[in-house]
């Protein structure tokens, strides 16, 4: 086997992501191909992160996606919104609700909830949602008429959806369509693609190999920082759920540094050769936020300040190269001072493709 070197590394996680070449899957396909795709801040940026993963593509194919089923929008990694497939969902969300974050002392006596009360709760939410989604005021309106949770308005209503979180990720519900830009929810079970959540002893497991298949060749810290810090998972469960995959995980050196890798993707991944391919991606796009902005190999250091700030990505070869901004119809690129020698070409290609995603002629200045 070949010694396995960064720029290969990163060239076969361009192609596993959908970024070297551009896929002809589906939205569900590229956000399943990452395991999640965080859509907090912007879905507009979050479907141009999907899209830029596929070589044929519309606006609101996430949208449909997510009326079909094969898509769920729910808080998930640091309780922050994701797009999921429902099969991704019930690993990851199980690995959330394990931690059972609302039966912590400090829960119990903000929300004047103890864990018996947690029943009645999840059962006056998802009666309340039986005949379709409702915004946070819609339900708070109805669960209050329960005496035992006439406290809860303020809490339900509260725009940081504290209270709410715990209920998706025990599979109660989901984040229906916006309605005039404010969020609703409905029940997750009405999605016949739903099958519940997995035992956590399963997930756990799965959990890990859907981030290699991804994020391969990954650090311990990669994935303590994507399940232990995303999904609350204890140092200790991920070390016994990578000891039951065995020899299905291998440790590999990359450049001498220790990394963790399937072993059903070690040969391919040997054998990839770097890319040169030049990708304008959008803000917090999961090629960064998979592994992380603290990894150097991704991020270099001197950018990462840029990009955990919301810039958008210039990658080459997979590394972060610079930065872009979108000004009228003019993309204006700023490249790192030690960025690799500037292809004009494919920077233009790219901002071709870019336009084309976006639906309008735009020209590069930079």
């Amino acid at each position: 086997m070949a010694p396995i070197t960064w720029p290969g590394a990163l060239a076969w996680r361009l192609r596993r992501q959908l970024l070297d070449p551009p896929g002809s899957t589906t939205p569900a396909g590229v956000v399943g191909a990452l395991g999640a795709v965080a859509a907090q801040l912007d879905p507009a940026q979050a479907e141009l992160g999907v899209r830029a993963r596929l070589q044929r593509s519309a606006r609101g194919d996430v949208a449909r996606a997510l009326a079909d089923g094969s898509l769920v929008r729910t808080f998930a990694f640091r309780g922050a919104v994701h797009l999921m497939t429902p099969d991704d969902a019930a690993v990851h969300l199980a690995l959330r609700a394990s931690s059972r974050m609302w039966e912590r002392p400090g829960w119990q006596s903000h929300y004047r909830l103890a864990p018996e009360d947690w029943p009645e709760l999840r059962a006056a939410v998802r009666d309340a949602l039986v005949d379709g989604p409702l915004t946070r005021e819609q339900l708070a309106s109805v669960v209050v008429t329960h005496p035992r949770l006439a406290h809860l308005e303020d809490a339900l209503t509260n725009p940081s959806a504290t209270l709410l979180k715990p209920l998706a990720w025990q599979g109660d519900v989901c984040l229906g369509p916006p309605r005039d830009g404010r969020l609703t929810l409905q029940r997750l079970d009405t999605n016949r693609r739903w099958h519940g959540l997995v035992d956590v002893d399963e997930a756990g497991p799965r959990a890990i190999e859907t981030y290699l298949r991804a994020y391969a060749p990954a650090s311990a810290a990669n994935l303590h920082y994507w399940l232990g810090e995303g999904l609350g998972v204890r140092r200790a469960q991920l070390t016994r759920w990578l000891d039951r995959l065995g020899p299905h995980v291998r440790w590999v050196e990359v450049d001498d540094e220790p990394r963790l890798v399937l072993d059903e993707d070690l040969d391919d991944l040997a054998a990839t050769p770097p890319s040169r391919a030049v990708r304008l991606l959008p803000r917090y796009d999961q090629w960064v936020l998979g592994p992380g902005t603290a990894d150097p190999h991704v991020v270099p250091p001197a950018l990462r300040p840029e990009v955990s700030r919301g810039a958008d990505l210039v990658l080459v070869g997979g590394r972060v190269a610079g930065t872009w901004v979108l000004s009228g119809d003019t993309v204006t690129t700023t490249w790192a001072p030690d960025a690799p020698p500037r292809d004009a070409a494919a920077v233009d290609a790219e901002v071709a493709r870019l336009a084309g995603l976006l639906g309008r002629p735009l020209r590069h200045a930079g």
